[in-house]
């Protein structure tokens, strides 16, 4: 039977807070980037220039078909081949993240937008307003209302995925988590302690979400998934 030790665990909690730092840090820029790059995808997807939406439905089908462990490996070990710079393990990891989460967070935007009745499209050209008017201020403030829901879940999976950049030596949570189970030689409890971590922070974003459903519901606006 194992003898559970988490004292080597706990005396180096400095070393997978450093981790869970540069993990944070990743999906946060993820997010940054990936949610404005997504309501372009997904204006690029409903627009009315056939090219430009075959093109951006072709981006949001490719990057959300294909694994993201794929997406990071090509973007680490290839694009630097092709453009002939070097590839930081931290700029690889955000590029691929903000790019993957950019298709997932274009098909709720576009959920979102076509969620909203087209009366009101012909209501704002009615008084004047140009497409690009009508969604700035009509559309686009009662989608992202019933879209936050859905982009907490997002999120939640993003931060999940922020698992596979340990492969391109970054030294997330899951990279520090290596190193400080093969110091220590306690595998078992090392791993034990990060999956509460994500466990933990996970459970909060969750109960954000179920939250922010429950007054979506009240006020009357539905969410989009």
């Amino acid at each position: 039977m194992h003898d559970w030790n988490f004292l080597a665990v706990f005396a180096d909690w400095e070393f997978l807070l450093l981790g869970l730092v540069n993990s944070l840090k990743v999906a946060g820029l993820a997010l940054t980037f990936g949610v404005p790059l997504g309501l372009l995808i997904a204006l690029g997807r409903l627009s009315r220039i056939r090219p430009l939406r075959i093109l951006c439905t072709f981006v949001i089908e490719f990057f959300r078909t294909t694994p993201p462990l794929v997406q990071l490996f090509w973007f680490f070990f290839a694009l630097p081949i092709l453009i002939d710079v070097r590839m930081t393990p931290f700029i690889a990891s955000v590029a691929t993240l903000s790019i993957q989460s950019s298709a997932f967070f274009a098909e709720v935007f576009r959920g979102g937008i076509n969620s909203i009745d087209k009366g009101q499209w012909e209501a704002a050209k009615a008084i004047g307003m140009t497409r690009g008017e009508s969604l700035r201020r009509i559309i686009l403030p009662q989608a992202v209302k019933r879209m936050i829901p859905a982009f907490v879940e997002r999120s939640i999976e993003l931060f999940k995925t922020t698992t596979l950049i340990s492969t391109v030596s970054y030294a997330d949570l899951m990279f520090q988590a290596n190193e400080l189970a093969q110091k220590t030689f306690r595998p078992l409890e090392v791993y034990t302690v990060v999956a509460g971590i994500y466990f933990l922070l996970i459970l909060v974003f969750s109960q954000v979400s179920i939250v922010l459903e429950k007054r979506l519901a009240l006020s009357g606006d539905s969410t989009v998934r």
